[in-house]
Order: structure tokens, then sequence, then C-alpha cells
């Protein structure tokens, strides 16, 4: 998207975070911030009417929080990707916020030239923000098999049975955290078959996203924790 504008809303119910989020943004040639929200049923209405390609999302907020608002826009088939704004890594509702269908989620006292990469990297579809960092975050709240929520034990998804051999491989990597280019590396591929192999597999089990593909593969117990003493 280098050469297309990325439309961003800012959804807080800090006026003086929405600013800062937006003259950080506005300041690059190739972002414009089509509008602000300060709870979760402005973020879901302005969605709809102002289509973004990415919502920085905030989860505490009066009202509906982020992570129903999320929630509802994944579902309502959008197309904009919501990143999850929080203020410490390892956070439930960070994870609740994947869970409900964000694309990644960063801290609050982001850098602005993270900021700009992440928002752009999301926005491209192709990678998962921080991916040591999902996974640490995952590792956490699936840690033996439970999820926020009393959720339980994973189960394995007949979808599963749809990938090849292959795209069982590249999912795993994927999970564990692997680029495009990491996992073309190790399977001696090019980085254009990888993408293939990754739509597919994103087509096969109904996902949106790569995180969306790290969450599945934690929570259908594809991927295990693999270390617990986080």
């Amino acid at each position: 998207m280098t050469e297309e504008t990325i439309k961003v809303l800012l959804v807080d119910d800090q006026p003086l975070l929405r600013m800062g989020f937006r003259l950080i943004l506005e300041g690059e040639d190739d972002f414009h911030v089509v509008g602000e929200a300060s709870d979760g049923i402005e973020a879901v209405r302005q969605t709809e009417a102002l289509q973004p390609d990415v919502v920085l999302m905030d989860v505490r907020m009066p009202g509906m929080d982020g992570i129903e608002a999320t929630r509802r826009i994944s579902d309502s088939g959008s197309d904009a990707r919501v990143i999850i704004l929080t203020t410490f890594d390892l956070d439930e509702y960070a994870f609740s916020g994947l869970q409900a269908g964000a694309s990644a989620f960063l801290l609050k006292d982001v850098a602005p030239s993270e900021l700009v990469h992440a928002v752009r990297l999301v926005a491209s579809g192709d990678a998962v923000v921080a991916p040591r960092v999902t996974q640490r975050l995952l590792e956490t709240y699936v840690r033996g098999g439970v999820v926020p929520g009393n959720s339980p034990a994973p189960h394995r998804d007949p979808l599963l049975d749809e990938l090849t051999p292959r795209e069982t491989e590249i999912l795993t990597t994927i999970a564990e955290g692997l680029s495009n280019a990491e996992i073309a590396h190790k399977f001696f591929l090019s980085e254009a078959t990888v993408k293939t192999h990754v739509r597919r597999i994103l087509s096969k089990l109904q996902l949106r996203d790569r995180v969306q593909v790290v969450v599945y593969a934690y929570e259908t117990g594809l991927v295990v924790p693999s270390n617990p003493d986080y």
C-alpha cells in the first residue's frame, strides 16, 4: 500500500491521546485520519460510515468497550483491521481483543516510528505486529489449554483436515511468529509461494489474517505453549 493512502480511525476516550496519534500519523504522506471516536458505539458507527483501513482501538472506554466494538466490526464483515491499544503487553484485554477479531495490539506508549510501521503492516495484511510479543501473550493466556473466561480445553477443528501437509507445516510456523521470508528460508521456497500457501490457509480455515492464524493455532491445540514460566 505504499502508493495508496491508508485511512485510519482513532478510537479512545482521551482526547489528548487521539491528538497525539493524529499528529504522528498525519506527519506521514500515506496516512489520512478519517475520523475519531470516544467510545465503542461511536467506533462501530464510524467504521461503517467512513470505511477506514485501520482502526486504532482503545479497550477501556465508557459504554461499549473496545473488545465488543472490535467483535461487532469483525462480525459485520468490514474490511477494516483493528489494532488494540493497551497499557500492558501481557494484558487479558489484548488477548480478548485478538479473539474478538483484532489484527494486532500495541502498547499506548509505543514509539512514533513503531506506530507508523505497525499501522502499515496491519494495513498490508502480510504481517503480525510484534510476533514474538504476540506469541508470549498467547502462551500466557492459553497456558494449560485454558483461555480467559474459563473456556474449555482446545479441540481439533475438522477444518484442519482440509489442509495439505505443507500447509499444516506453514500454519505451525506462522503460529511460531515466523515471517514469510523466514518461512521461505526454512522450507526452501520462494516468498511468492509462501504467500500463496498463506492465502490458501486463511481461506480454508475461514480466517482474516495472520494473527488470527496464531490465535487459532493455540486455541485448537495445534501449537502448545512451550514455556509456562513467563
